[in-house]
């Protein structure tokens, strides 16, 4: 039988949303039948439109997400307007404020505290300049990673950003490939580096080379089935097919189609393709696209050109993350800077707004490590840009343990998440940076929080990886964090490897503290922390992990997932002001 899910998009789905949305929110929120929520809020996802958690009925996170992260000049700005005028919520954020977007791992920018009465205003002013909520959420086909930086940079092979555009244009509004049976990933890598991580993406285009008819051809080897969420990572699996980038679109059309109709579309914790290529096997895969879904002989794969893979490679030295001042091909330059755990004040966006314009092409780009980047920095230019005060907010040479800090939505806003995670990560990177020194040699270091199994902070490709839990300390229960090592991509890709279990938050930066003052004991020569992790079991490793009270001090030890905003004042549930209107009106029960 179809899921509740599949009845609800039977029934309304893809484009014909956004009226369904204009009708609702000239009504004003109240005019959504209350038993009718559930399909209301699953239908609004394709229009980028996720409804917030218990104690915030009302109110809405809005993503937008641009093909491989690239802002026109412009369209940063214009989010940055739209942060400092509609995403205001009834309670602060001690770290942030109140008004504010972030950036996501997936290169799209989130913003919070969205009333349904606003989205009609905010949906013009983003098509106004050539921005779209469409399918950012959803059973569809979500944003499109890539190479941040493609087009810009030294190390590819093949333009990535045109790729990423032709899918984006070709499969966003298309009606044959709206309604999946789940999410749809897809990542699009031109370069050496890797830093679409492809490995991850239930679709992936890796650069590769092929000699057809006599000629050397650059083009895309294909991969299918990677992914984090759950208990059930895996990586892409290579389906030995190589594509020119002019029948790339056409071989994305028909995966997504072999998807859409041989997915699972009753049980929706087994609907993504990677249990689709765990039942069938790599080889199906690609018999069934050649003979149902593609019009041309599929060549076999070709040679692989990501040789220096790098991105999120767990390596001792060597960013590869885009941070910094990097040399563009025409003579130019790029500059990425660290946005920790990826949330910027409205104010500081309009800033970094201002200052793309004045020292680049006012062009921005958003990276999968929640970052910013400015391009097309003439070199007369780049010392007034670095010489920014906002710059030492947002630094282009961070200190290791903010450049690797990620972190997701958490119980701020999402009722998946177990813990806090934007706060506390802030918090446990400025006490790391003050109190631990890494090891000698190493001055790459990855920390990722997420709030649950769903691993939007993408956890288990972190050194240390941190995922939302409960536990009991001194019989109270408290939030807690169970901590994966040793996880990464690159060349060799590694998932982390879960060997802390429940650790009581506040004992969190103590265990890491521990933790890595026994790996510069233990460690071999200039070895890498995934080298050393990987040549341990887990019992060894567990044993590196010591848990310890310090001074660091996490205000949000109780269950936030129980409060309607855990940074109110007054947080229990039967505290909330939510529902309300734009003005901040209570809106009156039924009852």
């Amino acid at each position: 039988m179809p899921s509740d899910v599949e009845n609800w998009k039977d029934e309304l789905y893809g484009t014909d949303i956004r009226e369904a949305i204009e009708e609702f929110a000239a009504s004003g929120w109240e005019s959504i039948p209350e038993d009718e929520h559930d399909a209301w809020f699953e239908r609004f996802k394709w229009y980028g439109l996720y409804h917030q958690r218990a104690g915030q009925e009302s109110y809405f996170m809005l993503r937008v997400g641009p093909p491989s992260g690239v802002l026109e000049p412009g369209q940063f700005r214009v989010l940055a307007e739209l942060a400092k005028e509609y995403s205001n919520g009834p309670a602060a954020n001690p770290e942030f404020g109140n008004g504010w977007l972030d950036v996501t791992t997936r290169q799209a920018v989130q913003l919070h505290w969205i009333n349904l009465e606003d989205v009609p205003a905010i949906f013009d002013r983003l098509e106004d300049v050539g921005l779209s909520a469409v399918q950012a959420c959803g059973d569809s086909w979500r944003n499109i990673v890539g190479c941040p930086v493609a087009g810009k940079d030294e190390h590819e092979h093949v333009d990535a950003g045109a790729l990423a555009d032709d899918l984006h244009d070709t499969f966003k509004r298309n009606e044959a490939h709206s309604n999946l049976p789940r999410k749809w990933k897809v990542s699009v890598t031109g370069c050496d580096e890797g830093c679409g991580q492809g490995d991850i993406n239930d679709l992936a285009f890796e650069p590769a080379e092929k000699e057809i008819d006599g000629e050397r051809v650059t083009g895309y080897n294909v991969r299918v089935g990677g992914g984090l969420a759950r208990n059930e990572p895996r990586f892409a699996r290579g389906i030995d097919v190589f594509v020119t980038p002019e029948q790339a679109v056409d071989v994305a059309g028909g995966i997504s189609g072999l998807f859409r109709d041989y997915g699972n579309r009753e049980n929706r914790y087994a609907a993504r393709m990677k249990f689709l290529v765990d039942e069938w096997g790599p080889e199906k895969v690609r018999d069934v696209l050649q003979e149902e879904y593609v019009d041309f002989d599929l060549e076999t794969a070709g040679e692989d050109l990501r040789s220096s893979y790098s991105y999120n490679a767990g390596e001792a030295t060597g960013k590869h993350d885009h941070v910094g001042v990097h040399a563009q091909p025409d003579g130019n330059s790029y500059v990425g800077l660290n946005v920790l755990v990826g949330r910027i004040g409205a104010d500081d966006a309009l800033e970094l707004a201002d200052i793309a314009d004045e020292y680049g092409s006012g062009e921005v780009r958003l990276t999968q490590r929640q970052n910013v980047v400015f391009t097309d920095v003439p070199d007369e230019n780049l010392d007034d840009l670095l010489a920014e005060p906002l710059l030492e907010t947002y630094s282009p040479d961070p200190h290791p343990f903010q450049r690797g800090s990620i972190a997701c939505t958490g119980t701020e806003f999402c009722s998946l998440s177990i813990v806090e995670t934007k706060n506390r990560q802030v918090r446990f990177s400025r006490w790391l940076v003050e109190n631990v020194e890494l090891p000698e040699g190493v001055d790459d270091f990855h920390i990722h929080l997420s709030g649950c199994t769903a691993s939007c902070a993408q956890p288990q490709i972190a050194d240390v990886s941190l995922r939302g839990m409960k536990t009991r300390k001194d019989g109270e229960p408290v939030e807690a964090l169970d901590i994966g090592l040793g996880g990464g991509l690159g060349e060799n890709p590694q998932f982390a490897s879960w060997v802390g279990e429940r650790v009581p938050v506040d004992e969190v930066p103590g265990a890491i503290a521990n933790l890595l003052e026994n790996f510069a004991d233990a460690r071999t020569g200039e070895e890498s922390f995934r080298e050393f992790v990987a040549a341990r079991d887990d019992d060894e490793l567990a044993d590196l992990i010591e848990p310890e009270e310090t001074d660091y001090e996490d205000p949000y030890m109780h269950n936030t997932k129980r409060t309607w905003y855990p940074y109110a004042d007054q947080d229990a549930l039967d505290e909330s002001p939510a529902p309300a209107t734009p003005d901040g009106s209570p809106i009156p029960s039924d009852d």
